[in-house]
């Protein structure tokens, strides 16, 4: 992420000033979006469907790959070995049963549908499977396909000061295949990789660096934002015929308005929120991004992204191999499942009391699902053959099951769904047109799904 806190470049014009290449390094790696008018266009060239100008998405992407099997698609009937040490319970639909780890799950569970036929093709490993959900394809050719989030704010644009697209708490850690692992703007450019928190917002003194107040930015560092964008300005008067120097103007107005914008602040600003609040999502990082979540969407943002998780190796995660440093499956009764269960019922209860649901797609992914059998260590090892996806909200009808694994929850049954089908459907919600094209890299059509993809449409009203 670009500072606008650092110091002056060393490398200078003749006149003084920044050289047109370091200029252009700022525009590129200004992670705030770009504001361009780009629905208009969009929806003349029949990219996106009109009537959906208020939809928003908040993804919770599930790091470390949830245990269907002991969560969302439980096999009673199953041996031991197989069917884990968990029960289901009843919901508040007849369509599904869900794991009795999951208690207020259950209790909103008609508000929400699961698709239980998830699976790909990629490699087991995580960074494979967090590009392919994110995205909808493998990175093949030296091509880095879009975040869906990335793809909206290129087409929708920015609708307030806030940016289109933003990922809590901050971007994913490593996942131990050395892949990008797809949550960057890929060939749209770095003008639309999300703008990233960078905090945790459980902290007591929770602050977004760059959206600090005037008195406590401190005037001699405001003064210096407010001349460099003079210099941009000048820059861009400067190279008006380049393209690259537009473009950084823009980037650059887009970023010096959020970061003296009230509006963008106060979004920001979880105080605002009252205690019993607070305390239902649950004081910890993970829980606070999901309230964050739903105050930005409140503010206008198009797209959010909450990692529930960094990294694999750093914490405790849903990556339920059982040995160590990994838990084992009954860690996650004490660890993982009461904290995701409270943060994940008191977003859709706090949206649906607000009003918000019916435009806001609420979707967990995750990477892949856990392999049928328990292993020797009392874990499950990583299987992306089948897993489990949700939808709420946003135009989806809650209470149903699209899918259906087969009696060990080993390999898809019932209308298997791809990674593509997946982003689609985020698309079909957001209103674009998942078979139109973007301009892709050198200038060639890039189709927005893969051929032969489509939105599931069985979770729609």
């Amino acid at each position: 992420m670009f500072s606008f806190l650092a110091p002056r470049p060393r490398a200078l014009l003749c006149g003084g000033g920044p050289t047109r290449r370091d200029f252009l390094h700022v525009g590129a790696l200004s992670a705030v979006g770009l504001s361009l008018p780009q629905y208009a266009r969009a929806a003349a060239e029949g990219q996106v469907r009109p009537g959906h100008e208020n939809r928003s998405c908040i993804m919770i992407f599930n790091l470390g790959g949830p245990s269907h099997l002991d969560l969302w698609d439980m096999k009673p009937e199953a041996p031991a070995e197989i069917r884990g040490p968990f029960k289901p319970i009843r919901t508040a639909t007849d369509a599904f049963e869900i794991s009795e780890l999951l208690p207020k799950h259950a209790a909103v569970a008609d508000r929400f549908s699961l698709v239980r036929s998830c699976h790909h093709a990629g490699a087991a490993v995580h960074d494979a499977g967090w590009q392919m959900l994110q995205t909808g394809r493998r990175f093949t050719g030296g091509i880095h396909t879009p975040h869906v989030g990335s793809v909206a704010s290129y087409l929708l644009g920015r609708r307030t000061d806030l940016p289109p697209f933003v990922v809590l708490p901050e971007l994913m850690g490593r996942g131990g295949g050395n892949l990008p692992n797809g949550q960057a703007g890929g060939f749209l450019g770095k003008a639309h990789d999300p703008f990233a928190l960078m905090a945790d917002p459980s902290k007591p003194d929770f602050r977004v660096p760059d959206l600090l107040p005037p008195d406590q930015i401190g005037m001699a560092r405001l003064e210096r934002r407010r001349s460099m964008r003079s210099i941009v300005e000048q820059a861009a008067d400067e190279f008006e015929a380049s393209e690259d120097a537009r473009l950084l103007d823009e980037n650059f107005q887009t970023a010096y308005r959020l970061m003296t914008s009230t509006q963008a602040r106060e979004a920001f600003d979880l105080s605002k929120e009252p205690t019993h609040v607070r305390e239902r999502y649950g004081m910890n990082r993970f829980g606070q991004c999901c309230l964050l979540a739903r105050r930005l969407v409140e503010n206008g943002v198009r797209f959010v992204t909450v990692n529930t998780f960094l990294t694999v190796f750093d914490e405790i995660t849903w990556d339920i191999h059982g040995s160590k440093p990994f838990t084992s499956i009954e860690g996650m009764k004490d660890i993982v499942c009461p904290m995701y269960d409270q943060a994940y019922s008191a977003l859709l209860e706090d949206l649906v009391g607000r009003g918000m649901l019916d435009d806001t797609l609420v979707t967990t992914l995750c990477e892949f699902g856990r392999t049928p059998k328990v292993n020797p260590a009392g874990g499950r090892d990583h299987w992306p053959q089948c897993f489990s996806c949700s939808f709420a909200g946003g135009g989806v009808a809650g209470g149903r099951v699209v899918g259906a694994s087969d009696t060990v929850g080993g390999f898809p049954a019932e209308r298997p769904v791809g990674p593509g089908d997946i982003v689609a459907t985020i698309f079909e919600s957001l209103g674009l047109n998942h078979t139109s094209h973007l301009d892709g890299p050198a200038g060639r059509p890039f189709a927005l799904t893969d051929f032969g993809t489509e939105p599931i449409r069985e979770l729609f009203a």
